[in-house]
């Protein structure tokens, strides 16, 4: 029963939780029928519940605030950058009025 590494989509997890969820099966006999490891469902169990509009949002994906928050501190990063720079031009020009 040991699927290391194996990838599941977005649609095979969401039927898998459904299962659980909606009609009332247990987790190790949904574990047994489907080849996945027990704690692997419940991890997809407890996501589900957590933001079932953006569970399993896939490889590489965020879900949208994540993505929000990524952009804003990539953003925060740019501008600090950007900063840094003006304060050593400032000191560059007042170096050269003097």
């Amino acid at each position: 029963m040991s699927n290391n590494g194996r990838k599941y989509n977005k649609e095979f997890k969401l039927e898998a939780v459904k299962l659980i969820v909606e009609k009332g099966r247990s987790v190790p006999s949904v574990a047994l029928d489907l080849g996945v490891h027990e704690k692997t469902l419940y991890k997809w169990v407890s996501d589900y519940k957590k933001d079932n509009e953006n569970a399993f949002p896939g490889s590489g994906r965020l879900r949208p605030e994540d993505e929000i928050i990524r952009q804003l501190k990539r953003r925060v990063a740019d501008l600090e950058q950007e900063n840094a720079i003006l304060k050593k031009a400032a000191a560059i020009f007042a170096n050269h009025r003097k």
